[in-house]
């Protein structure tokens, strides 16, 4: 598998389906392209927003990180 591109922070809070047309999300330093999903439509799903690192978040969610399989890695969050 090629080594996915790194992004920082400030340039995953770019794709949170306001700034720009792409809608990301991060977790476990691995970003997904949330955009094709109906659930993240204008870059929020329930109380979560798009562009950030939802790590911290996943544990009240009524799922499991199985989710993230669904979306496409397009990249690492840099450190």
């Amino acid at each position: 598998m090629p080594e996915l591109p790194q992004y920082t922070k400030s340039q995953l809070a770019l794709r949170n389906g306001q700034d720009k047309p792409e809608i990301w999300v991060a977790y476990q330093g691995i970003i997904f392209d949330v955009t094709e999903s109906r659930l993240w439509r204008k870059g929020q799903h329930y109380e979560h927003w798009a562009g950030q690192d939802l790590t911290p978040e996943l544990a009240d969610a009524p799922h499991t990180h199985e989710v993230f399989v669904r979306f496409k890695a397009v990249g690492q969050l840099k450190p």
